[in-house]
């Protein structure tokens, strides 16, 4: 069985908490860290791929069973035959360990000793300045000071932020994401976020019953990231669908082309950020 962008099963490694996949972003081989096996997350975006996805937080995580994972795991990709029986020759190189899963990372209470274990996996294999240790997040818990000191940890380190952000105003956040936020909290997360620790914000676009949401509200997007500061950010990764959505919205959602992201694309680069594109 191969890998591929199109599939990101968390069950693939038969692990509980460790799973790979071949990222389209980042490049090559991910190690996903999965902190929400019950598919629990404090967001429903529309697109999400997560079956059975309910509202919840992370449980705790036993950290010495994570450990034990990701330095198996890692030992594997650089000793074993996993590459060479699961990875497409082009992607056979590791490129980050991601801490994404079936909901918000950030929702474990042990978050901060979550950074810990992954970064001494990473020592323990003499990969702790080859790999990058990235934290993919809605930003929701940036207030908490565990959460803060946790991304504090990768700021330490070889460490990134890949902070959601799919609209600009309330409305069209609760429309794509199921969540009531005011624009102003979605600003102050992400300024808290970016001053710990390198950021990159992350946009899924897509089309829905004949429109683009994200088009319509660029506006209030662009305003939202103009109040957040380009500077602060070290970029925009810019997405559409790649796996079929499992949420009962995903009969009117479409994947995007590569054109009409790239006319979404042009108004975000005015501000001063790089956008990387990906249909």
């Amino acid at each position: 069985m191969r890998l591929t962008v199109s599939d990101h099963s968390r069950d693939f490694s038969g692990m509980r908490y460790v799973y790979p996949v071949i990222s389209r972003r980042a490049g090559g081989v991910s190690v996903g860290v999965n902190l929400n096996p019950n598919n629990a997350c404090n967001w429903r975006c529309v697109y999400c791929q997560v079956p059975g996805l309910r509202r919840g937080d992370a449980p705790a995580v036993d950290l010495g069973l994570l450990r034990a994972e990701l330095e198996d795991f890692l030992r594997e990709l650089q000793e074993g035959e996993f590459m060479r029986r699961h990875v497409p020759e082009d992607a056979r190189r590791i490129v980050d360990v991601a801490l994404a899963g079936n909901g918000e990372p950030t929702s474990a209470r042990d978050f901060p000793d979550v950074i810990a274990v992954a970064a001494d996996a990473l020592r323990a294999r003499g990969l702790e300045r080859q790999l990058m240790l990235r934290l993919i997040t809605n930003g929701s818990r940036a207030g908490r000071a565990a959460v803060q000191e946790g991304i504090r940890r990768m700021g330490a380190g070889r460490g990134e932020v890949w902070f959601k952000v799919d609209a600009g105003s309330p409305a069209a956040r609760r429309r794509i994401n199921s969540v009531v936020m005011k624009t102003e909290a979605v600003v102050r997360n992400l300024r808290t976020v970016a001053a710990l620790c390198p950021t990159w914000v992350q946009t899924c676009a897509f089309g829905r019953e004949g429109r683009v949401p994200l088009a319509e509200d660029l506006p209030a997007y662009l305003e939202l990231l103009r109040a957040v500061g380009p500077e602060r950010l070290q970029g925009l990764h810019l997405y559409s669908l790649a796996r079929p959505s499992l949420q009962p919205e995903a009969p009117a959602l479409r994947r995007l082309s590569s054109e009409e992201l790239q006319a979404i694309a042009g108004p975000i680069r005015e501000l001063g950020l790089t956008v990387i594109v990906n249909p």
